[in-house]
């Protein structure tokens, strides 16, 4: 698989990682590492967060939408 991003700029790079939301290929360079909160419990409430975070590898476009408050 190739780094989708690479490949819009004309470039060629193999992927390392799948984005954990959109399943977009992504390279070393692309590829956005961040610790997400993990909630649990019942539908609808309630609900907690538990202590430790889970590593999620996320796309640029993906980790934009996130925000910078992961």
């Amino acid at each position: 698989m190739k780094c989708y991003v690479c490949a819009k700029e004309g470039k060629d790079a193999d992927a390392v990682a799948v984005c954990i939301v959109c399943g977009m290929g992504t390279c070393m360079k692309h590829t956005i590492r961040k610790e997400i909160d993990v909630w649990e419990g019942g539908y609808p409430l309630p609900s907690r967060k538990l202590p430790k975070k889970m590593p999620r590898m996320l796309c640029p476009d993906c980790s934009a939408a996130y925000g910078e408050g992961t």
